[in-house]
C-alpha cells in the first residue's frame, strides 16, 4: 500500500507538473488601443484584470485568463462618468441601464438638486402619489439607504449621487417660498453632514426650479460649507442659464469662495438667441476664478436642446407648496392671468425657457395622464393651434390637466456653442437623463435624444468628425476628469490596482442615432463593458451580471480617513 501510495503519489506529481498552470487572470482583453485616461498618447496592449480590480496594463500580458476579450482594432479606455443622471427611477424599473451602459457609461452620478432621499414620512406619501409611468414602493429613508437599495435590487453601473439642497430644504422648510430660522439652518446643515458622513459627492442645487430656487445666497453657502469640510463639493444648476447667465456664474464662484469647496456647474449652455453671445464672458469668469486658485468646473450635454418641464416656463411664486397647491393656483382666474402676463414679458423676472425657445421650439414629449399621451410629439405651437388657444394658456391648460410639470424639450443653444463648449479642459459631460430601454413604461413616452447618445457624440461626432479634441482627450474628459473632481478613490483610470471599470469600443464607428423624432435608438460601436471586473456588456449586448456597486465620497466614515473635518481647508483638493 505504501508503494502504491508512492505510485499514485508520484503520478500525481507528474500530471500536476505536466498540466497548464492555473489562469493569472480572471478577465484579459488584449490587442487593444490603450487610451488610459490620463490624456496621454494611446499604445497597443493588453489589460488584465482579477476579481475587481486591474492587474495589468501594458504590452502582452503574461500568463492567461479565464475569458479574454479580443481588442484589435478597437479603444480600451476607463468607464465613463455620467455627471448628471436622472436613473433615480428607470434603475428601480430596470436595473440595465441599457441606454447608458451601451455608450461605456460605468457610473451614474444623481443629485442635481433634488436626491432620493432623506425622506420624511410626508415626503414619502408626496412622492408616491406624484409618481409617473414607472411606479413602485419607497423602501428607504435616507439617501444611502436608496443607494444601497439599487445595489441589492441588482444594476448594471456603479451609482453616486449628491445630496439635494432642495430635498434638505423641504426635509425642514416644506415646500412653501420661505426663509430658514438660524435653528432651521442648522438643522438643514446637519442634514448635510449626516448624508456626507453616508458617502455622498457633496451639495446639489437646481436654481431655477421651486422650491430650490428659493433659497438665497446665503443659505447654499452654508450647506456648501458643510459639503465641503466633508470632503466633498458645490454642484449647481444656476440660477440662470440665460438672461442672467453671468451674475449666475458669479453667484456659484462667490458660493465656491465662501464655503472652500469646489463648485462644477452643471450643464453649462447659453441658452436663448438672444444669450449665444455670452459664452465667451461666461467662459472669461470661469477661468478667471480658476486661475485665482478656485477648483471651478462644468459639465454638459451634447446638443442644442434641453428638457425639463412647463414649470420652467411660469414663474416660482406660482409653483410654492408643491404641484398641487400650483395646479390649485392656475385654476383661480385672477392668479391665472397675473401669470400668464408674467409668461409673456421679453425681459421676466425668472427663468422663462419657453420665451427662449418660442412655442414652436418647445416639444412635448412627457404625459402622466393616459388622455394626453397621444399629444406626445407634438410642439407646444401645434396644441395651441389646434384648441384655439395662445401658447401660454395652453401650457397652463396641459399642466392642470395631467397633474405634473408636463416633461418638454427646449431648443435654446447654438451648435457652435456646444461644439467649442466640448474642447474646454475644464468639460465633462452628463446627460441629464434617465437610462432606459425602448421597451416596457419606457414606451409610454417619449425622451431626449441624450438619454441614448450624450456620450458617445463626444466620441464620434465631436472628436473623430469635428476634431474639436482628440480620442485621448476626450476619454480622459469622460474618464479621470470627473473621476478626480469627484475625488473619487482608484477609479477613472486604467491602472494596476484600481477598480475595473473599462470600455471597448470601435473609434471609427461608434455613432449615436437617437433623434428628437426618434430618440430611442441605441448607440453603437461600444462592444464591451466592464463594471467592477465583470462584464456587463459583451458584443454588444447586456449580460445577466449586475455588478454594479455604491460609489461614495471622501466623507463616508466607512473609510478609514473618512468623516468630516473642521473645515473644506483641511482636505487636499
Amino acid at each position: 500500500m505504501r508503494r502504491l501510495f508512492a505510485t499514485a503519489g508520484l503520478a500525481l506529481t507528474v500530471v500536476m507538473s505536466g498540466a497548464a498552470a492555473p489562469p493569472a487572470y480572471d478577465l484579459l482583453i488584449d490587442d487593444g488601443e490603450i487610451y488610459d485616461g490620463s490624456g496621454g498618447a494611446p499604445f497597443k496592449g493588453d489589460v488584465a484584470i482579477a476579481g475587481d480590480r486591474i492587474v495589468y496594463v501594458g504590452p502582452k500580458a503574461p500568463g492567461v485568463a479565464r475569458v479574454t476579450v479580443n481588442a484589435a482594432g478597437k479603444a480600451v479606455s476607463p468607464g465613463f462618468i455620467n455627471m448628471l443622471s436622472w436613473s433615480t427611477e428607470s434603475l428601480i424599473q430596470d436595473g440595465r441601464g441599457l441606454s447608458e451602459l451601451k455608450q461605456g457609461v460605468t457610473l451614474e452620478v444623481m443629485g442635481e438638486g433634488t436626491s432620493m432621499g432623506p425622506l420624511t414620512p410626508r415626503m414619502k406619501a408626496d412622492e408616491t402619489r406624484r409618481q409617473g409611468d414607472i411606479r413602485y414602493p419607497i423602501a428607504w429613508t435616507t439617501l444611502d439607504e436608496y443607494l444601497r437599495h439599487l445595489e441589492a435590487r441588482g444594476v448594471s453601473q456603479n451609482v453616486a449621487s449628491f445630496v439635494g439642497a432642495a430635498t434638505v430644504r423641504v426635509n425642514v422648510l416644506g415646500e412653501g417660498d420661505v426663509d430658514p430660522t438660524p435653528e432651521q439652518l442648522a438643522a438643514m446643515r446637519a442634514i448635510v453632514v449626516k448624508a456626507m458622513e453616508d458617502g455622498a459627492m457633496g451639495v446639489g442645487t437646481s436654481l431655477i426650479y421651486a422650491p430650490g430656487n428659493y433659497a438665497e445666497t446665503d443659505e447654499i453657502a452654508a450647506l456648501a460649507t458643510e459639503a465641503g469640510r466633508c470632503g466633498g463639493f458645490y454642484i449647481s444648476h444656476i440660477r440662470s442659464e440665460g438672461d442672467r447667465l453671468i451674475e449666475a456664474i458669479d453667484e456659484l464662484i462667490e458660493i465656491s469662495r465662501r464655503s472652500g469647496a469646489p463648485a462644477e456647474i452643471y450643464h453649462l449652455k447659453a441658452a436663448g438667441r438672444g444669450n449665444w453671445d455670452k459664452l465667451d464672458a461666461a467662459i472669461a469668469r470661469i477661468e478667471a476664478a480658476r486661475a485665482r486658485g478656485q477648483r471651478i468646473t462644468a459639465d454638459m450635454y451634447t446638443y442644442t436642446a434641453g428638457s425639463t418641464g412647463l414649470d420652467a416656463a411660469m414663474p416660482t411664486w406660482v409653483q410654492a407648496g408643491g404641484v398641487e397647491a400650483w395646479i390649485g393656483r392656475l385654476k383661480d382666474p385672477a392668479t391665472r392671468a397675473k401669470v400668464l402676463a408674467e409668461m409673456r414679458q421679453d425681459k421676466a423676472g425668472f427663468e422663462n425657457l419657453m420665451r427662449h425657445a418660442g412655442a414652436e421650439g418647445t416639444l412635448l414629449v412627457g404625459f402622466k395622464n393616459p388622455r394626453l399621451k397621444p399629444l406626445t410629439g407634438k410642439t407646444l405651437a401645434e396644441v395651441a393651434k389646434a384648441r384655439g388657444v395662445s401658447p401660454e394658456d395652453a401650457a397652463i391648460d396641459l399642466v392642470i390637466e395631467d397633474g405634473s410639470r408636463v416633461q418638454v424639450v427646449y431648443f435654446l443653444m447654438s451648435e457652435e456653442n456646444v461644439a467649442r463648449q466640448t474642447a474646454l479642459p475644464w468639460m465633462s459631460f452628463g446627460s441629464d437623463a434617465e437610462g432606459q430601454a425602448p421597451e416596457g413604461p419606457f414606451l409610454l413616452s417619449s425622451t431626449h435624444p441624450r438619454a441614448y447618445g450624450n456620450f458617445v457624440r463626444v466620441l464620434g461626432k465631436y472628436a473623430r468628425d469635428a476634431q474639436r479634441m482628440s480620442l485621448a482627450e476626450a476619454v480622459r474628459k469622460l474618464s479621470a476628469q470627473p473621476a478626480h473632481n469627484l475625488g473619487l478613490r482608484e477609479r477613472g483610470l486604467l491602472k494596476p490596482g484600481f477598480f475595473a471599470d473599462v470600455v471597448v469600443f470601435d473609434p471609427a464607428t461608434v455613432q449615436d442615432h437617437a433623434t428628437y423624432e426618434a430618440p430611442q435608438q441605441f448607440a453603437t460601436g461600444v462592444s464591451h463593458v466592464v463594471v467592477n471586473g465583470q462584464l456587463a456588456l459583451a458584443d454588444g449586448e447586456a449580460t445577466s451580471a449586475r455588478p454594479g456597486r455604491v460609489v461614495r465620497g471622501r466623507g463616508w466614515t466607512g473609510w478609514p480617513d473618512g468623516g468630516c473635518r473642521a473645515s473644506a481647508s483641511d482636505w487636499s483638493w
